[in-house]
């Protein structure tokens, strides 16, 4: 499905969340220590745009690696690298983030944007992303949320039910995609919930932080000095 989106992902992503998407990328690295060195790893990086807004944003990333399995949009994130210029510092290959191909204790810091509720097995993602991490490294998930306003979730889920779809639908060439997104927003878990699968995982100290009257929530965990 992705593939087949991939050619207009960036510019459906802009359109549809009316530009805050690359906001909410970029408040992820107000959660990053930004006072050492550190080594990034970004889940289901799509075309690579966490990892872009980290580099903005943050001066002491050493490198970084982001992994998806969509091959189409992975090849537009390299391309997207090298426009930025970061194509020396961020890695983009095929992976799965149920089964990261890494070595444990590997990275400081790892992220996943939009995807944790599109993997399989969300509970095994996070598990990984626990191994993954040095002991002291953050993990963070920027993902979408339900508002606990009534007003403001009834407007927002008829958004996402009626016209996202058919806005996606129409520029994409594939409303189905488009129906799939809000279809798992209001189903996955959020805020309480799914700190409590991140605490499960291993995390210490989580803490969901709404944005955007709570359509977004970026939820932090970090792992224990002990590992």
């Amino acid at each position: 499905m992705f593939d087949r989106i991939a050619p207009r992902y960036d510019m459906l992503n802009g359109l549809l969340s009316f530009r805050r998407a690359t906001v909410w990328r970029r408040k992820v690295a107000r959660f990053v220590r930004d006072d050492i060195p550190i080594r990034v790893l970004d889940l289901a990086t799509g075309t690579g745009d966490q990892l872009i807004a980290l580099a903005r944003h943050l001066g002491n990333i050493t490198g970084g690696i982001g992994i998806d399995r969509s091959d189409r949009m992975l090849d537009i994130g390299r391309d997207k690298m090298r426009c930025h210029g970061l194509e020396n510092r961020f890695e983009l290959r095929r992976g799965d983030a149920t089964d990261i191909p890494f070595e444990s204790e590997s990275f400081d810091v790892v992220t996943i944007s939009f995807g944790i509720r599109n993997v399989h097995d969300a509970h095994r993602t996070l598990a990984e992303m626990h191994r993954i991490l040095k002991p002291g490294g953050r993990a963070m998930v920027l993902e979408f949320s339900l508002p606990e306003s009534r007003s403001v979730r009834t407007l927002y889920l008829f958004y996402f039910r009626t016209i996202l779809p058919w806005i996606g639908g129409w520029i994409s060439g594939d409303r189905e995609a488009y129906r799939y997104l809000n279809q798992t927003v209001e189903s996955f878990p959020y805020g309480g919930q799914f700190v409590d699968r991140m605490r499960q995982a291993g995390f210490e100290g989580v803490e969901a932080n709404p944005m955007t009257l709570g359509v977004v929530t970026i939820y932090v965990g970090d792992k224990g000095r002990e590992g």
